[in-house]
C-alpha cells in the first residue's frame, strides 16, 4: 500500500519531488520519486537518507523514475524497535519494499553501507537488478575502520554513540566535512540529510546492530559476491576517502568480472554529493550504456569514456576513467 504526502521538495532545478509511504509488512518506508521510466532505486549509507541524493535525483529522473529511499529504522521511515539488522534481512525487506512498490526489476546506485546492502540483494534477488553503480561501497576487503567498529562494539562505544546525536551541531558538521576530500565543496543542508534522523528514537540502537554484527555481515558479502559476476557495476570512489579506502575497490572489482571502477581525484568518501555533475554524468551514461566504459592503459589510450574534473592537488582539470 502507497501513501501519499502532502510534502514536496524542489531540487536544484527547481522540479518538484514527491514524497510518501509504501506500507512494507506493516511498516511505513519514506521515499522520495521523480521522473518517468526504467526504475532506479537510490540507497543512503549508514546514518545517512534519502536526502543525501538531493543534488542527483532530478539529473537522474530525466531518464528514470527516481526512488530515494529512507532504508529501514532510518531518515523518515518508520522505527522497529529490534528489527534484524543484518544484510541479507535488509535485502530481503527491500525486495518487500519493491513488491509493495510494484517494480519486479529496477538499477540502483548506492552509498557505503547501502552500497554492501545492494551488494546482496543484487546476490540474493539477482533477477530483480538490472544494473548496479556503487559509491565506495562497504566491502570485505576495506580494514580502514576496524578499530572504530571495535571501538562501538564495546559498552563505552555503545554508550558514546548514544550521545552522538546531542553533540553540538559544529563538531557534527566538522565530522562531515572530514568525509569530503575538498570540504569547500559541503553543500548548504548536506549535513541535515544525516542528522535529522539522529534524534528519532530508535535510530541510534538500529545504527549499533548494523556496526555489532559488521564483520559477520562482511564474511557473508564476501560469499556472496559470486553472486554478482554477470552484473554489470559501476564502481565509483575518491582518492582521498578515509572511510572505504580505494585500495578495496581495486580488490572488490577484481571480483566483479562485468564491473568498472571509476576514480575521483581529491574527491572523499561522498563522491555523488562532493561532485554531483561529474558523477550524475556518469551514472546516466552507465545506465543507458555501460560499454563507454572500456579498459584503458596507463600509457594513455583514448579508448575509454573519460570525463573532466578539478583536481583538489594541482587545481588543473585531470581526465577521471574508468579503469578494469
Amino acid at each position: 500500500m502507497i501513501e501519499k504526502d502532502t510534502g514536496t521538495l524542489t531540487a536544484h532545478d527547481s522540479s518538484p519531488i514527491e514524497e510518501a509511504f509504501v506500507v512494507v509488512d506493516g511498516v511505513k518506508v519514506h521515499y522520495h520519486r521523480a521522473g518517468v521510466g526504467r526504475p532506479l532505486i537510490l540507497l543512503h549509507g549508514l546514518v545517512g537518507s534519502a536526502k543525501n541524493w538531493r543534488q542527483n535525483i532530478n539529473f537522474l529522473a530525466q531518464d528514470s523514475t527516481v526512488y530515494a529511499v529512507d532504508l529501514f529504522n532510518m531518515g523518515e521511515s518508520e522505527r522497529v524497535p529490534g528489527l534484524d539488522a543484518g544484510l541479507e534481512a535488509t535485502a530481503d525487506r527491500l525486495a518487500a519494499c519493491m513488491d509493495a512498490l510494484g517494480l519486479e526489476q529496477a538499477d540502483f546506485a548506492a552509498h557505503s553501507h547501502g552500497g554492501a546492502v545492494a551488494m546482496m540483494f543484487a546476490s540474493r534477488h539477482p533477477d530483480r537488478v538490472r544494473r548496479l553503480i556503487l559509491f565506495a561501497p562497504a566491502n570485505p576487503f576495506c580494514d580502514l575502520g576496524h578499530q572504530l567498529i571495535r571501538f562501538y562494539q564495546t559498552g563505552f562505544g555503545m554508550w558514546f554513540a548514544r550521545q552522538i546525536p546531542s553533540l553540538p551541531r559544529m563538531l557534527k558538521a566538522t565530522a562531515l566535512s572530514r568525509m569530503y576530500g575538498d570540504p569547500s565543496r559541503v553543500s548548504v543542508g548536506a549535513l541535515e540529510g544525516y542528522i535529522e534522523g539522529l534524534h528519532i528514537p530508535g535510530t541510534m540502537d538500529h545504527v549499533l546492530q548494523i556496526v555489532q554484527r559488521w564483520f559477520v555481515d562482511m564474511g557473508l558479502l564476501r560469499s556472496a559476491l559470486a553472486g554478482l559476476a554477470a552484473k554489470p557495476i559501476l564502481l565509483i570512489w575518491g582518492d582521498r576517502d578515509r572511510a572505504v579506502g580505494l585500495p578495496s575497490g581495486h580488490e572488490l572489482q577484481k571480483l566483479l568480472p562485468q564491473s568498472r571502477l571509476m576514480v575521483l581525484p581529491g574527491v572523499g568518501h561522498i563522491a555523488f554529493e562532493e561532485m554531483p555533475e561529474i558523477c550524475n554524468q556518469a551514472m546516466r551514461e552507465w545506465l543507458l550504456n555501460p560499454m563507454p566504459f572500456a579498459k584503458f592503459s596507463q600509457e594513455g589510450d583514448r579508448d575509454g569514456m573519460a570525463f573532466p574534473v578539478r583536481s583538489a592537488e594541482t587545481g588543473v582539470s585531470r581526465d577521471v576513467r574508468s579503469v578494469a
